[in-house]
């Protein structure tokens, strides 16, 4: 219990400049938190040793489960968007690749079922988590190259919101096997 309390007052203080209600902040914070931990504890391998470092593990940035809840709410904020455009989630499918970002990212994504069975045989939760690592990575590239609402070409848009939402069911499956869940905003 002293630890999780630690770990979201750490998340709180990193939070502080955000403009949220206090509400959405302590869920946030507490969402954030048990992802830290867990994400941090089940990314290496059983048979490592590893040294907790409570910064390393709330940075909001590099192979950490408050990065990867980002990536999470950061498409979540784009499918809403969508959504509030008059945008329906369900009528989008997936496209031919437009650029070689969009291409990796279809590749990571390409990868899940073969990282689950490969994870289930040897019980090991370090490969959902490294597989998650890089997916958010292909995102967050693809996300930095690419107009996803700005996008003029009606079909092209829908393509690449299909792709969104292929990418957060398969991050919220794998944050969901790991045993934690993503907030809604951070």
């Amino acid at each position: 219990e002293q630890l999780l309390s630690d770990v979201e007052s750490e998340v709180r203080e990193k939070m502080a400049d955000r403009d949220m209600d206090e509400d959405v902040l302590n869920d946030a914070a507490a969402k954030i938190g048990l992802a830290a931990i867990k994400y941090g504890d089940l990314s290496n391998q059983a048979s490592k040793d590893y040294v907790f470092d409570i910064d390393r593990f709330t940075s909001f940035e590099g192979d950490t489960g408050p990065y990867i809840l980002y990536t999470i709410v950061r498409i979540k904020s784009i499918l809403n968007k969508y959504k509030e455009q008059g945008g329906d989630l369900t009528a989008v499918k997936l496209q031919q690749p437009g650029n070689a970002s969009e291409k990796e990212l279809a590749m990571e994504l390409a990868q899940f079922n073969t990282m689950i069975a490969t994870a289930g045989e040897e019980l090991a939760p370090h490969k959902v988590c490294a597989y998650i690592y890089d997916l958010a990575n292909a995102f967050n590239h693809f996300y930095h190259e690419t107009k996803i609402l700005g996008e003029e070409n009606e079909e092209r848009k829908q393509g690449l919101v299909a792709l969104l939402v292929l990418t957060r069911d398969i991050l919220e499956t794998c944050i969901d096997m790991l045993g934690f869940e993503a907030p809604e905003k951070m």
